[in-house]
């Protein structure tokens, strides 16, 4: 098989660190509650989350610890080597994420990446204002990648996923070859292809030829 197109999940695939915004609850001193929601409503009702996390406990926070995050956040190693390579091939890339829309586009503009799809925390004069725009909620990933092969004229079967968590299931079950990269999901796991340990995202690259 012949691929035209790989999809990636953002955190823990590209970017060290399996969840943003864990890491930003932390930043913001809130990491305790925030992991008590995210546990309680990230699968059951994401409305809810994003009601009690944005709209109350970021509402009003200075804006600067989400922006250095952003900034500081590192990439998992062999991802910039592994995008030049999948360029040369002729390859198309995108990325489908619940994460932050800021390193969705930090990633973009570095890698040169075709598609990027995310949620947005909204900012207005450095203050965090309660309003968070979020078309991927959790099962929701496979619709845009659907989109993406619509315009490409590619077909799922000639898509590649590589994701780590049980946010990429449903894709990985659409696709023609799905890779586990680090993945903590057994989940995810017992639907993929090939799951790869090793943290180099240069890996997936011999599973493209």
């Amino acid at each position: 098989m012949t691929y035209k197109l790989v999809c990636f999940d953002m955190d823990g695939v590209l970017f060290e660190g399996n969840n943003f915004w864990l890491r930003l609850h932390k930043a913001l001193g809130t990491y305790e509650e925030g992991k008590e929601l995210t546990e309680k409503y990230l699968k059951t009702d994401y409305a809810k989350l994003v009601k009690e996390v944005v709209g109350r406990l970021w509402k009003g926070k200075n804006a600067d610890p989400y922006f250095d995050l952003v900034a500081s956040t590192e990439y998992i190693f062999g991802v910039k080597d592994t995008f030049s390579e999948l360029k040369k091939r002729g390859i198309k890339t995108v990325i489908i994420s619940s994460g932050p829309k800021h390193l969705v586009e930090r990633a973009r503009d570095e890698l040169g990446v075709d598609y990027v799809f995310s949620n947005n925390l909204m900012v207005s004069n450095g203050i965090i204002t309660g309003e968070f725009d979020w078309p991927i909620g959790f099962g929701s990933k496979a619709k845009f990648l659907k989109e993406v092969c619509d315009k490409e004229n590619v077909l799922l079967s000639e898509v590649v996923s590589v994701g780590d968590n049980d946010n990429d299931v449903e894709k990985a079950k659409l696709v023609g070859f799905s890779i586990a990269f680090n993945s903590g999901s057994d989940e995810l796991r017992s639907v993929c292809d090939v799951e790869i340990k090793k943290k180099d995202l240069r890996e997936i690259l011999p599973y493209l030829s």
